[in-house]
C-alpha cells in the first residue's frame, strides 16, 4: 500500500493538537532499516519523512511524530530492548548508578530509589511492581547489539557521539518530571504504549539539562500515545513529561541522543586556538605582552578595543584558511565513539588481513567513515619548536564496553603521526576508490612502502 501523510487534528478541538504527524500504513512486507549506508540507516529511521525535508522543516526546529501500523517494524522495535532482558543483564554484573537508575515523579519531582551496589533483577522487579518505579538502563549498545549496529551508523551519519537510554515504566506511573535536554532525541517506542506532552522550550536548542515547574511551563502544545513502532523527534530545549496511563501494560522506549555540544558556538572555540597559534607566528602585535597589571583589574576600554582588533585580524585570516585546525573536537569524538559494528569476533578490526602491501601494490581504504585526517602542531615538542604534523585518528580499536560513560581513565586515542610532507600521499589514498602505491606524491619508494605498511598495520587499508 502506498504511504499516506494524515495531519492529526481538525484545528477545531480545545487544547493541545499533536506536532506534525506521520500515519503510515503497513507496506505488507517484512519491514526492517536498511544498513546499506549511514544514510539510508537514516532514511529508513524516519522513512516515511525524506531527509531533506526533515533537515528543513525539523532538525532543531520543532517536533516530528511519525506514527505506524506496521507490525513488522513493532515486532522489530520490540527486539532491540524488553522488560525481561534486565534479567540476564544483571547477571552480567550491573550497577546502581552507573548502569541502572530506578526512580519516580512525585508532586513534580524526581524520587530516586536507587540501592547501593549491584543491581539484582528480583529486587528491580519489586520495586517495579510495587513501587510503580521506572527503571531507567544507561547506553544499552554497550550490550545490545543491534542497538550497537543502529549507534555506529548514526555516528557515521551525524559525525557525533550517539547515546542511548532505555526507559521502562509500570501501567499508572511517571518516572521523570517535566524537563529539557541539552541534546537532540529520537525515541522509539520499543513496549507498550506511552502517552507524552511536549511544551515550548523556554530555552531554545538548550546547551544544559534542567527540570521545569509545571505552573512554569503553561498548557502542552503537543499531547499523544506512542505505540510500538512509532517514531518522535525533537529538538534539544524541547520541554517534555510521558507516562503511561493506568490500566494498560508497561511501556518500554529507548531514547537516541546526539550533537550534545556540537554547535557553532563549540567549533568556534575548538578551532580558534589554532587560528591564532598561526597567526600569532607571523603577527608581532599577537606576540606582544599585555599591559602591566590587566589581570589584576576588571577589563578595560583599551584592551577591549585591542581584543576587537585582534579579532577582526583573525576574521580576515580566516577568509583565506583552506583548513581550520581542529584542537579537541575531533579527536574527541573519534576516541569516544563506538568501533565499526562486526557481527564476529572483530579480529578485523585489530589484525591486519590480506595481502601485505608493497611498491607494486594496489590500496584501498577501509572503515573510512572510522577514521579522521588532521594536521596538528607537534604534540611532542615544546611550543617554541612545534611544527606541524599530520595526525591520523581512528576508532577501530575503541572498546563498545565504554561507550558514552565517561571512563576518561579507559579511553585512549588510537592512530599514526606522519611528517607533513606526507599530506599529499595520504589525501591520495582518502580521496582515491584504489590508488598504486607507486604513484603516491612521495620523494621515494621507502617512504612510499612504510606509508602503506603504517596503514596497513593500523587495518586502514587493505590490498585489492
Amino acid at each position: 500500500m502506498p504511504k499516506k501523510a494524515k495531519p492529526a487534528g481538525s484545528g477545531k478541538e480545545e487544547g493541545p493538537v499533536p506536532c506534525k504527524q506521520m500515519k503510515v500504513e503497513a507496506a505488507g512486507g517484512p519491514s526492517a532499516l536498511n544498513f546499506d549506508s549511514p544514510s539510508s540507516l537514516f532514511e529508513s529511521l524516519i522513512s516515511p519523512i525524506k531527509t531533506e525535508t526533515f533537515f528543513k522543516e525539523f532538525w532543531e526546529q520543532k517536533p516530528l511524530l511519525i506514527q505506524r501500523d506496521d507490525p513488522a517494524l513493532a515486532t522489530y522495535y520490540g527486539s532491540l530492548f524488553k522488560l525481561t532482558d534486565l534479567k540476564s543483564l544483571c547477571s552480567r554484573g550491573m550497577y546502581y548508578g552507573r548502569d541502572v537508575n530506578v526512580c519516580r515523579c512525585v508532586n513534580g519531582k524526581k524520587k530516586v530509589l536507587n540501592k547501593d551496589g549491584k543491581a539484582h533483577f528480583l529486587q528491580l522487579r519489586k520495586d517495579f511492581d510495587q513501587k510503580r518505579a521506572t527503571i531507567q538502563f544507561h547506553q544499552p549498545q554497550r550490550f545490545k547489539d543491534e542497538l550497537w549496529r543502529i549507534q555506529e551508523k548514526l555516528e557515521c551519519y551525524f559525525g557525533s557521539l550517539v547515546g542511548s537510554n532505555v526507559y521502562i515504566t509500570p501501567a499508572g506511573s511517571q518516572g521523570l518530571p517535566p524537563h529539557y535536554d541539552d541534546v537532540e532525541v529520537f525515541i522509539l517506542q520499543l513496549e507498550g504504549e506511552k502517552h507524552w506532552r511536549l511544551y515550548h522550550p523556554t530555552v531554545p536548542l538548550a546547551r544544559e539539562y534542567s527540570v521545569e515547574a509545571e505552573e512554569r511551563i503553561g498548557r502542552p502544545v503537543h499531547e499523544f500515545m506512542l505505540k510500538p513502532g512509532d517514531l518522535l523527534y525533537f529538538p534539544r530545549g524541547t520541554i517534555h513529561q510521558a507516562d503511561t496511563p493506568a490500566g494498560l501494560a508497561h511501556s518500554t522506549h529507548v531514547t537516541i541522543s546526539t550533537y550534545q555540544n556540537n554547535s557553532w558556538g563549540d567549533f568556534l572555540l575548538d578551532t580558534i586556538s589554532g587560528l591564532v597559534f598561526d597567526t600569532a607566528k607571523e603577527d608581532v602585535e599577537l606576540r606582544a605582552g599585555i599591559p602591566r597589571q590587566l589581570l589584576l583589574v576588571e577589563s578595560t576600554t583599551v584592551a577591549t578595543r585591542r581584543l576587537s582588533g585582534f579579532l577582526r585580524t583573525l576574521a580576515d585570516r580566516l577568509e583565506g584558511t583552506k583548513e581550520l585546525l581542529s584542537s579537541d573536537m575531533k579527536k574527541d569524538f573519534i576516541m569516544h565513539r563506538l568501533p565499526p559494528y562486526s557481527a564476529g569476533d572483530g579480529a578485523e578490526l585489530s589484525t591486519p588481513g590480506g595481502k601485505l602491501p608493497r611498491l607494486d601494490s594496489v590500496v584501498r581504504l577501509q572503515f573510512k567513515d572510522h577514521i579522521v585526517l588532521t594536521v596538528l602542531p607537534d604534540q611532542d615538542q615544546s611550543d617554541e619548536a612545534q611544527e606541524k604534523m599530520v595526525y591520523i585518528y581512528h576508532s577501530l580499536k575503541n572498546r563498545r564496553e565504554t561507550h558514552m560513560m565517561g571512563n576518561e581513565e579507559e579511553t585512549e586515542s588510537h592512530g599514526l603521526r606522519f611528517p607533513l610532507s606526507h599530506l599529499d600521499a595520504l589525501k591520495q589514498i582518502w580521496n582515491s576508490s584504489t590508488i598504486s602505491v607507486k604513484d603516491l606524491k612521495l620523494t621515494t619508494d621507502e617512504e612510499r612502502e612504510s606509508l602503506v605498511l603504517s596503514l596497513w598495520t593500523e587495518c586502514l587499508i587493505q590490498v585489492v
